[in-house]
């Protein structure tokens, strides 16, 4: 049985982030750059933007998942979008995906959050999957829209 380990990223661990980061963005059909996934992360430790997560089996990096900070009006309280979730391949089924949403929960609990939220694609039912076998709860009440910017 390996052994995960599971806590919150510091700026030390940017460079296997980094990595994890540019493995997560090709499995969403995006070519490698892991020099551009490294100064997004970067910027997000230096501004405060975001909080992460990373994940190890055996001392390797394996996972992380990235919370971005939000707010409800309706409910006058914090929120984080748990915005992004990767587990290399040879790690998968091991339990890693779940520690880390469980991290990403007791942070938030932590802060006082209402809610977290996510998004997946329509056609990864295995995360979906997941989601719903650890109590995420698909929602029925509203539809999501986007508007991208022209460049």
């Amino acid at each position: 049985m390996t052994s995960i380990i599971v806590r919150q990223a510091v700026l030390s661990d940017l460079a296997a982030l980094a990595v994890l980061f540019d493995g997560y963005r090709q499995f969403y059909g995006r070519p490698s750059d892991v020099d551009a996934a490294k100064e997004f992360l970067a910027a997000r430790f230096d501004h405060g933007e975001s909080v992460l997560f990373i994940a190890f089996e055996e001392g390797v990096p394996v996972g992380f998942t990235q919370l971005y900070p939000s707010f409800s009006s309706v409910s006058l309280a914090r929120t984080f979008i748990l915005n992004d979730l990767f587990v290399v391949g040879h790690a998968r089924r091991k339990g890693v995906a779940s520690q880390l949403i469980s991290a990403a929960v007791d942070f938030a609990r932590t802060l006082g959050a209402a809610r977290l939220s996510l998004a997946t694609a329509i056609g990864n039912e295995i995360a979906q999957s997941l989601y719903q076998a650890i109590g995420w709860q698909r929602d029925g009440q509203f539809f999501v829209y986007h508007f991208a910017i022209p460049v």
